[in-house]
């Protein structure tokens, strides 16, 4: 059984910006979102991703009840963040994110957490994707507003092309 990641809605749109979402559904991972999240964020303009592989996640009554507590303990990350969070938490598997607020909260609730910059270069690592691809991608992420660190990501291709 493939590792779950769970993810907050802006992971999916910079992946859908650099058009990498078909490429996203060929790693050996499984990615979910909380219902909610998907219901009320995601599923008007980007219900296409159940068709893909994306899975809905529940959460438990007691999930529930901690999310009430985390929106009230930080006050940036938005409910549907915690909602990510949350389910991160009750799997016991890595968040993806790009919210640095969010970020910041998993890290104080010990939930590892991945980005935009370790998808893109796990496709490339799974062989997905090249080098180039990615490059293209995350011209588009720019070109469409997307705020990544595009000196960082350079920079990590450019090690990841010394390696190969």
């Amino acid at each position: 059984m493939s590792q779950l990641l769970i993810s907050d809605a802006n992971i999916l749109i910079d992946l859908e910006d650099g058009d990498l979402i078909t490429e996203l559904f060929k790693l050996p991972f499984q990615f979910q979102v909380p219902d909610m999240l998907f219901v009320d964020e995601l599923e008007a303009g980007h219900g296409y991703l159940l068709e893909h592989g994306l899975q809905l996640g529940e959460l438990k009554p007691e999930s529930m009840a901690e999310v009430e507590i985390l929106v009230k303990k930080y006050k940036q990350p938005s409910r549907y963040d915690c909602f990510a969070l949350v389910l991160a938490k009750q799997e016991g598997c890595p968040l993806l994110t790009g919210d640095q607020n969010l970020r910041k909260a998993a890290e104080q609730e010990n939930v590892e957490v991945k980005g935009t910059l370790w998808i893109v270069e796990a496709m490339i690592t799974h062989q997905v994707i090249t080098i180039g691809a990615a490059r293209m991608a995350y011209k588009r992420m720019e070109q469409k507003g997307r705020r990544l660190p595009w000196d960082i990501a350079e920079k990590r291709l450019c090690g990841i092309e010394i390696s190969l």
